[in-house]
């Protein structure tokens, strides 16, 4: 069973929650209504960053210092459960992350903001962008996956209404079933040479204490397979830009021209 619950501003976690009897496989063929959208926010400039697709993935391009949040809306008509990761992290539990642990449960059609890691039921540690080596990931032993952020969506198996005593976020404990592989968007060969030659710009850091409550509520997933995985890739804007991901501009970085005119002559004023 899982378990968990959260605010509009704040967060609901939820564990994962057992599937209903035998699962059925499946394909990568499959079409799916959106379950849910995720934007990352930068607090520091009020601003959703703007997302970039390219070589089969999306990227967003952070600010080292700046605190940042993740904006997660619930498209779908039934309670979701979202399991988050950042830097390859459970941003709940600490653990190294999978699709089989804790997650925020949203109600239908609801707004949910994640502040930071999960601290206890009243405080999280705020998510702020910073050099790979100061991330919470690296200096917990784990900096393979720095500059991802992942969000796997499970559809609730038996929804019902949760009486809320008072505003906080929901979350539910992970599943005893065994784990699911994350799905992934397929990537084109331009994707790998980016991927393979990677060498993380940016990551996130375990910043200030936030008072963020939250409550545990019962969740069953119906499948042990998510409905949908969304996967953000971050790095720096000028990284982004040397790995072909953003255009270049004359604005951002590149060497002025000393002549930049066309050949011709003086005109009339």
């Amino acid at each position: 069973m899982d378990r968990a619950r959260s605010s509009t501003r704040a967060r609901r976690l939820a564990a994962l929650g057992f599937a209903f009897g035998t699962v059925l496989a499946v394909t990568e063929t499959r079409a799916r209504a959106c379950v849910a959208q995720v934007e990352v926010h930068d607090r520091a400039q009020d601003r959703v960053l703007p997302v970039h697709r390219k070589f089969g993935r999306t990227w967003i391009a952070g600010e080292p210092g700046h605190e940042y949040d993740l904006r997660i809306r619930n498209c779908a008509d039934v309670r979701v459960l979202a399991v988050i990761s950042v830097d390859g992290v459970n941003v709940i539990s600490g653990q190294s992350a999978s699709p089989s642990q804790s997650g925020y449960v949203l109600e239908p059609g609801e707004d949910l903001t994640v502040e930071g890691w999960r601290k206890s039921m009243e405080r999280t540690a705020a998510f702020v962008f910073t050099d790979p080596a100061d991330s919470y990931a690296a200096r917990s032993g784990r900096s393979t996956d720095i500059g991802v952020i992942g969000v796997a969506l499970f559809r609730e198996a038996a929804p019902k209404v949760v009486a809320r005593e008072r505003n906080d976020a929901l979350f539910a404990l992970p599943s005893a079933g065994s784990e699911s592989a994350a799905e992934t968007a397929p990537a084109d060969k331009a994707a790998d040479s980016v991927l393979s030659q990677r060498s993380p710009t940016l990551g996130t850091g375990h910043g200030r204490s936030e008072y963020s409550p939250a409550q545990w509520t019962d969740f069953r997933r119906a499948s042990a397979d998510a409905d949908e995985t969304i996967s953000i890739r971050y790095e720096t804007h000028a990284a982004l830009v040397a790995r072909g991901v953003i255009p270049r501009s004359r604005y951002f970085g590149e060497e002025p021209e000393p002549f930049p005119a066309r050949v011709g002559f003086v005109p009339d004023p």
